[in-house]
């Protein structure tokens, strides 16, 4: 059998979850896929899937050719295309994950503004809190906010992001301000957290380093990022933040920012791909359209600072990991 066809047939098992559903997607039968996988097996000499009566997941090995056979089916698409008259514009369905309110506030635009320039593709968005894992849900971007782990997915700063306390002009004039973290303690909190007790928040010191964590008992909790931040604008506490997510309230002065000189060091943010500099022209075009857009003064409190990006990670080249990124 066709190896490229066998490469396809094991992509489509791991993307459909089994090997019936890979099957009815591919419009063959489940033992035509079974052929297959154990055609493939045996051609390179090594398992490649793990196979219960109730799931199917790769081996080590598995995952590791997974990645060679998605950039190599990817390869052989974009010479199909690049043959065919194709190769002028992005083609194909495109998905790209990021944080919730930061999908929404700042990559959504991106996103229609690459969909306007190129009527070919598709775009998914998968906007959530939880870690997406870009090979297993097959993701092609994702923007991440935090440190990353070492990983084979090719990384790109975008900037920076800080952790901010903040409060209503209103509740501030009834209950003052406080300038220390330990002030926080007679004030009404509100936390973005699981309901539990109590919540922690570390600052820095007045030396700058990275201080202590501060227990705190909040009056509110909400896993919602907005709840949270809607309360605050409401008055009924402080809340904590990533300085995106309320920028436009702070400069409109409906929420005020304090113990500014306590701030812990800035989160990273970072564009994740998986394709390196040979990646398919849809994804290439999305990365330096997002790029060009959020590595900019548009990202207003997110601000690139190269002084803070590891050569590796600064060059574009992979972040040497596993392939999951932060958070």
């Amino acid at each position: 059998m066709d190896r490229l066809h066998l490469m396809s047939t094991f992509v489509n098992v791991l993307e459909a979850g089994g090997l019936s559903a890979a099957g009815r997607a591919m419009g063959v039968s489940s033992s035509a896929v079974t052929r297959a996988i154990s055609e493939l097996e045996g051609l390179l000499g090594t398992q490649l899937l793990i196979r219960t009566t109730r799931s199917v997941r790769p081996t080590d090995a598995g995952l590791q050719y997974a990645r060679d056979a998605r950039r190599i089916l990817q390869d052989v698409e974009e010479a199909n295309a690049s043959a065919g008259g194709a190769h002028a514009a992005p083609r194909g369905h495109l998905v790209v994950t990021a944080p919730v309110l930061f999908g929404r506030l700042r990559v959504l635009p991106v996103v229609l503004e690459y969909l306007d320039a190129h009527p070919g593709v598709t775009v998914a968005c998968a906007f959530t809190d939880r870690v997406v894992h870009l090979i297993d849900d097959n993701v092609d971007v994702a923007i991440r906010i935090g440190h990353l782990p070492d990983s084979a997915l090719y990384a790109r700063p975008l900037g920076h992001v800080r952790q901010i306390v903040c409060g209503s002009p209103g509740y501030l004039a009834r209950h003052g301000r406080p300038h220390r973290p330990a002030d926080l303690a007679m004030h009404t909190v509100v936390a973005r957290s699981p309901a539990t007790a109590m919540t922690a928040w570390r600052f820095a010191s007045d030396a700058g380093d990275a201080g202590d964590e501060l227990r705190l008992v909040p009056r509110l909790t909400t896993t919602s990022n907005e709840a949270a931040i809607d309360a605050a604008v409401a008055g009924f506490g402080l809340v904590r933040v990533l300085s995106y997510q309320v920028e436009a309230l702070v400069a409109r002065g409906v929420l005020e920012v304090v113990l500014r000189a306590f701030e812990p060091s800035p989160q990273p943010v970072h564009l994740l791909h998986r394709e390196g500099r040979r990646g398919s022209r849809k994804v290439r075009g999305f990365v330096d359209l997002a790029l060009a857009r959020l590595s900019t003064g548009d990202m207003g409190t997110v601000r690139t600072d190269a002084a803070q990006v590891p050569p590796a990670v600064a060059t574009g080249t992979p972040a040497m990991s596993i392939p999951v990124a932060a958070t």
